[in-house]
């Protein structure tokens, strides 16, 4: 099946998932434009990450649809993987390689042949102002500067779709000002993004569309400005709370997770 020739980047239907018997994503709607930063938001557990887990086919739906790039992504989960970029807030990269050397890595996994996988990665290590360190190991990089590597990891295929999760946490003015003027440079240059974020000034900056979710539910979708009109806001950290409530999400678990360190050699 071929992908669907329409201005949509993504488009869900019903899209619901389900984990035993509590309903973590119920019935969504999305359709984000091709070429548009699609922010993404919601409290902590409202169903922001299975949504995105879903659509970048990580997780399959209990029912409903979804296309991304045209393709389904259940019945067709190879072709959307070759057209999406993930960026988690969590870096994956081997810290005891150097930037370089992981990217060569990464990109080897895409079938990318060597001249232009070398090619792509001196041009993507230029672009984030990492080709001066670029044959340092990744476990001495600073926080902004593994971020940066880590936005231009998923690049290496050159995807239609970017998902970038929570790109600036923790990161310093400077390197959070970087990144953002790159997201809105990946856009020039004709990608889409979907962005999840804590960050309300980010997100009012950086959206075409903002979709916020709440208890697994898309409780309201238009701009920023949009947002702001119809909840009589002067920002969108007002427009958050009103629509979502001001109460704490608090969650605890009798379970300990195992530590595991990702990308030991």
């Amino acid at each position: 099946m071929s992908p669907s020739p329409d201005t949509l980047a993504i488009e869900t239907d019903d899209l619901t998932k389900r984990f035993n018997n509590f309903t973590a994503v119920d019935q969504i709607d999305l359709n984000v434009q091709k070429g548009e930063i699609y922010g993404f938001l919601g409290p902590n557990g409202a169903g922001k990450s299975t949504t995105i887990r879903m659509l970048s086919t990580l997780l399959t739906p209990s029912s409903g649809s979804a296309r991304v790039s045209g393709y389904d992504i259940v019945h067709q989960a190879g072709q959307v993987r070759k057209k999406i970029g993930l960026v988690s807030e969590k870096l994956i990269m081997y810290p005891r390689l150097t930037a370089f050397e992981n990217l060569m890595f990464f990109g080897s996994l895409y079938d990318i042949d060597r001249d232009s996988l070398l090619d792509k990665t001196n041009k993507l290590l230029d672009m984030v102002q990492l080709t001066s360190y670029k044959d340092r190991v990744v476990g001495g990089y600073s926080s902004g500067m593994r971020q940066r590597l880590n936005v231009i990891r998923a690049l290496l295929h050159d995807p239609e779709i970017i998902f970038l999760d929570e790109p600036t946490t923790a990161l310093d003015p400077q390197s959070t000002r970087f990144v953002r003027d790159l997201v809105k440079e990946l856009k020039a240059m004709g990608h889409t993004i979907v962005l999840t974020t804590h960050i309300m000034e980010e997100a009012d900056e950086l959206s075409d569309t903002i979709s916020i979710i709440d208890h697994g539910k898309i409780i309201s979708t238009d701009t920023p400005g949009n947002l702001k009109k119809k909840c009589d806001a002067d920002n969108l950290l007002d427009v958050f709370l009103t629509l979502t409530g001001r109460e704490l999400r608090d969650s605890a678990s009798d379970k300990v997770p195992m530590r595991r360190v990702v990308g030991r050699m």
